[in-house]
């Protein structure tokens, strides 16, 4: 009667330095995701620093999330290729060389470059997290483990705007890479001493096309987007109009769509993604809500540290302390989201969230000059609350609904998405914002504008959550199938 507990205690405890080894993944991660957003509430003194505009500066963020969407998918490949240590030694390596670039930038360019070679070494890190997780935690702790992730994922971008504002406060935009700089490193000396998780590789073939015709898609149509708020600003002119790198992207798309059907039919090449996670109907509804939910993250984190320092007069500072209570309260709830799905399945969390997250972007939209800033901070909070009931379910259910030998494409194409999701969402909203607002800089008539457009996604979040919530729930054990 006493061996049968004892037994399934022991199934359910970690390899010995698995807890070590999944704490530096997950710290690393989260040091990485909270970089992406560290420039929102920078980007006025850097749109006056370096002399560039709104749209411009916007890059800092959008091109890191593009070089995201591009690096993603060769992480299969990459990890299916080389050993964990040697894929965490690269992938840090990459992020502090592109720290430091940052650092010491003395122009735009050189900025953006330091934040592309970041990015590059960001892109590596969920994916072989999420990968390690699979190795070391036991079936019956995974979705515990899951739900870890996924609170990483959700709050890291949250509390950028808020440690970029305490800094820029005190210290200048530079300052923001000196302080992580150290991090950064010690993570990367950790990882050479202590990162040791056995792994079979193999040496498949790199699918160069599809590599080529992917940065071609996603980068076509996310710079098209970005081109645009571009030329409204009044930036510098390009030789191509905005449309024709949109219409090259979607092409492409397009194009890399029939090739990775093409090679899974079976042509001695394997493709390098696996679309046959949106055969699934529960996982592409979940992976609509998800894009969507990321686009009034990231439109929320460009677009009030701009409102509140260009329309209300506020510091850096006050831009940061704003975002904060939304920050804690994601991570506050993170936990009893993750217990709560658990018990009552993603319906019942999803349904309420994307109606909470549609009450509050129409609250955005009446947002003005005279606006008091507790209304911004609840705002947000009710935003931070809505996004932490949708994305731990969302993500969860998501893998849950596939096969397990569709599980590491399932993850490359969720967090793939995520990226240009984040990436269009900014671009996106920059752009209307540009072309609302009566001058050059930004007004409250441009923010408007914005949150209007970011308000009518919000709404297909809700009919997309309805059309979900009639599919019947997953299989049971979920455990398995997200093995």
């Amino acid at each position: 009667m006493t061996t049968e507990p004892a037994a399934g205690r022991d199934a359910e405890r970690l390899p010995a330095g698995a807890l070590l080894i999944i704490s530096l993944l997950v710290g690393s991660a989260f040091v990485m995701i909270l970089n992406e957003t560290i420039m929102s509430v920078a980007l006025p003194a850097l749109i006056a620093d370096l002399r560039v505009t709104p749209a411009t500066a916007q890059w800092l963020t959008s091109g890191f999330l593009l070089t995201m969407a591009v690096v993603i998918p060769i992480t299969g490949y990459l990890l299916g290729r080389f050993p964990p240590r040697a894929v965490y030694l690269a992938s840090m390596g990459l992020f502090s060389t592109g720290t430091l670039l940052c650092a010491v930038a003395p122009a735009f360019g050189f900025l953006l470059a330091g934040r592309v070679v970041q990015a590059t070494g960001t892109a590596v890190m969920i994916p072989l997290l999420m990968t390690t997780i699979l190795r070391l935690v036991p079936a019956s702790r995974r979705g515990q483990t899951m739900g870890t992730i996924s609170i990483v994922i959700a709050v890291a971008p949250a509390v950028g705007p808020t440690l970029s504002g305490v800094i820029l406060s005190a210290l200048g935009w530079r300052w923001m890479f000196w302080i992580v700089l150290p991090i950064a490193l010690l993570a990367l000396v950790a990882g050479a001493l202590r990162l040791r998780v056995a792994a079979e590789t193999t040496r498949a073939p790199l699918d160069v096309a599809s590599v080529l015709i992917s940065a071609v898609a996603f980068s076509g149509i996310v710079y098209g987007l970005s081109a645009i708020g571009e030329s409204a600003a009044g930036g510098a002119h390009t030789a191509v109009p905005p449309w024709v790198p949109l219409v090259l992207g979607a092409v492409a798309l397009a194009v890399f769509v029939h090739r990775q059907v093409r090679l899974q039919r079976g042509t001695g090449t394997a493709p390098l993604l696996d679309l046959r996670p949106f055969a699934v109907r529960r996982y592409s509804l979940s992976l609509v809500l998800v894009a969507t939910g990321f686009m009034s993250l990231f439109g929320a984190i460009i677009l009030l540290p701009l409102y509140i320092q260009e329309v209300l007069g506020d510091s850096a500072f006050v831009a940061g302390l704003v975002v904060l209570p939304g920050g804690l309260v994601m991570g506050l709830l993170g936990p009893f989201v993750g217990r709560a799905y658990d018990r009552v399945g993603a319906r019942p969390l999803v349904l309420p969230g994307s109606v909470l997250l549609a009450i509050v972007m129409w609250g955005f939209t009446t947002l003005a000059a005279a606006t008091p800033i507790w209304l911004v901070v609840v705002l947000h909070v009710g935003l931070s609350a809505a996004l932490a009931l949708m994305f731990t379910p969302l993500m969860t259910d998501a893998l849950g609904s596939l096969p397990g030998e569709l599980y590491s494409h399932g993850s490359a194409i969720l967090t793939t998405l995520q990226q240009v999701a984040g990436a269009a969402g900014t671009a996106l909203f920059i752009t209307v914002m540009t072309l609302a607002s009566a001058g050059a800089g930004v007004d409250a008539a441009g923010v408007h504008a914005a949150f209007l457009v970011a308000a009518g996604v919000s709404l297909v979040t809700v009919v997309v959550a309805l059309a979900a919530s009639r599919l019947p729930a997953p299989a049971e054990a979920p455990q398995d199938a997200r093995a």
